[in-house]
This record gives structure tokens, C-alpha cells and sequence, in this order.
């Protein structure tokens, strides 16, 4: 063995487990996973558990699928960026054409195994999820319009789509309202993040509203969509996911994340550089939180509903 192939394999870090798992996105994949379990169980029919957990199972397959090729796709400006810079493939521990393999094989094994243990509504949703995520977000949109997280948004919110129609077989009013929500949800949340993380998006050349439009126009926008989004979120209380505890619980998020939303819109930039953008990422964790409980109220109503005590019934 040369001294030249020994210094090629000491320098390039072998993948190990943890680095598939990662490929997979598992952050993204749990709030798949919730959203979708949310969706199953706020359904008006039941399912036998075992269907359930192998429908679940086989949506965060797909989940993990389209983490892969988002990650094949993107690994030149995941490079390039600070928050991403270390996922597997730009780090070398997982080859580009490993994550691709990843990607198709397991987005094909989760699409037909959703058939087989749901119906093919649910798993015709899930494909195309996967392709909206895969091909429209990650090789067209997001490269090409500062739109982009506003449209490819749509990926984020299918999953409760797909768990109801695990469930029914179908789409229904309150599974669009689910989904309207996350799509609603989607711009603020991650304007957020790009208010305090445009560096990295500037140096990738990814068209994030920041960098084409300023920060003070992304500003403007965050409150746009918060001022939309708020009716939605309150309005979905009076329908028959909702009830009293949905209620309450939207009421108080919606105002707080209306509070923040006018605070990141009162600030200037000589504000923003002084004190790090303590708002914007007050406002981004607030985010996380809106959506977790969000859907946590939902399930909660599902849950009370058996009892008598959900909904408004």
C-alpha cells in the first residue's frame, strides 16, 4: 500500500451509524412524525393500532428519504454553511451517491408500504410529498426565488394530511386546516432564523428573502403572515378538531407570537447588530414552541373527545 492511499483514507472520516441516521434529518423527521400522528388521531374514524404504527412508521421513512436527497441535492451549499456544514455529506462521512441511493430506495419502500398497510390516497399523498420536497423545494425553488420557503412550505404541512387519510381514506376540511396551518406557520418561523443566519445563506447564494429584499422588508413580511396566520390558528378552535382547550391554548399563543412578530418589526438594523438579534431568536424558539402545542391541543381534544370533555360537543 502507498503512502499516497494511506493518506486518503486517514483523511477521510468513515461513516458510522450515526452519520446515516443524521442523513435522515431526525429532527425534522420527529415533527413529521407528531404532525402526522396528530393528523391520524383527530381523524372522526379509528384505526387498529397496528395499521396506525406501521402507517406512522412508513411516513417517517419518508421523511428520512427526503432528508437524504435534500441533503444529496444540496451538499455543495451545505458546505459552504455554518449551520449545515457538518452533516454527512458535506463533512465526507457519508458519498453523494450513497445519500442518493438512501434517498430513492427508501422513499420507494415507504410509499408502497403505506399502501399496503393504509390505502393509496395516503401514500399518493406521501409520494408526492417527497417529490414536492425533493424536487420542487430543494432542485428548483430554493435556489431560484426568495419564495422559496414560502411555497416549499407546502412539504412541511402534508403530513397531517397523510395521517388523516391513513385514517379516512380521504381529505377532509379539518386535515386542510392542519395543513394550512404548518404551510401559514412555515414563512415567519423560518424568515426568523434567516434574519440572524443571512451570513450563511449570503455565502451559499441561496435566494432567502434577507438576502434579496434586506432584512427590513423580511421584517415586514413576518408580520404580514403572523397577522394571517393568527385568525387561522384561533379560527380552527371552532371546528370540529378544535374545542375549549384548542381554544385557549391558541388564543394565548397567537398572542404572544403576534407580540413578537410587531417587535421584530419595530426594530432597525443598528438594533439588531447590538444586542446579537436577541429578538429574532426569541422569536424563532417561540416558533418552535407555537407549533408543538399547537398540534399538542389538537391531540388533546382527541384524546378528551371519547370522554365527553372535547370539542364542543
Amino acid at each position: 500500500m502507498t503512502d499516497a492511499s494511506i493518506n486518503t483514507q486517514t483523511s477521510q472520516p468513515e461513516a458510522g451509524f450515526g452519520d446515516y441516521v443524521a442523513l435522515l434529518k431526525p429532527r425534522v423527521m420527529s415533527l413529521v412524525v407528531f404532525t402526522a400522528l396528530v393528523g391520524l388521531l383527530a381523524a372522526p374514524v379509528g384505526v387498529h393500532p397496528m395499521i396506525g404504527f406501521a402507517s406512522i412508521l412508513f411516513i417517517a421513512v419518508g421523511a428520512g428519504a427526503s432528508g437524504a436527497l435534500n441533503m444529496w441535492w444540496d451538499a455543495d451549499i451545505d458546505a459552504v454553511m455554518k449551520r449545515t456544514a457538518k452533516r454527512p455529506v458535506p463533512a465526507g462521512k457519508v458519498e453523494p451517491g450513497e445519500a442518493l441511493a438512501v434517498g430513492v430506495a427508501l422513499s420507494g419502500f415507504a410509499v408502497v408500504m403505506l399502501a399496503l398497510a393504509s390505502n393509496l390516497v395516503a401514500a399518493g399523498l406521501l409520494a408526492f410529498t417527497i417529490f414536492f420536497y425533493a424536487v420542487i423545494y430543494t432542485m428548483w425553488l430554493k435556489r431560484w426565488t426568495p419564495q422559496n420557503i414560502v411555497i416549499g412550505g407546502a412539504a412541511g404541512a402534508f403530513p397531517p394530511m397523510i395521517g388523516w387519510a391513513v385514517a379516512t381514506g380521504g381529505i377532509g376540511l379539518e386535515s386542510v386546516l392542519m395543513f394550512l396551518l404548518i404551510f401559514m406557520w412555515t414563512p415567519p418561523h423560518f424568515w426568523a432564523l434567516a434574519l440572524f443566519m443571512n451570513a450563511d445563506y449570503e455565502k451559499a447564494g441561496v435566494p432567502m428573502l434577507t438576502v434579496t429584499h434586506g432584512r427590513r422588508v423580511t421584517r415586514n413580511h413576518i408580520l404580514a403572515y403572523t397577522l394571517l396566520l393568527a385568525p387561522l390558528a384561533i379560527g380552527t378552535g371552532f371546528t370540529s378538531i378544535g374545542g375549549p382547550v384548542y381554544l385557549a391554548v391558541a388564543v394565548v399563543l397567537n398572542a404572544l407570537f403576534l407580540i413578537g412578530a410587531v417587535r421584530i418589526w419595530r426594530r432597525d438594523e443598528a438594533t439588531s447588530q447590538d444586542d446579537k438579534y436577541k429578538v429574532e431568536k426569541s422569536f424563532f424558539g417561540l416558533s418552535l414552541l407555537y407549533l408543538f402545542l399547537h398540534f399538542g391541543a389538537i391531540l388533546a381534544e382527541a384524546a378528551l373527545r371519547p370522554y365527553g370533555l372535547g370539542g364542543w360537543g
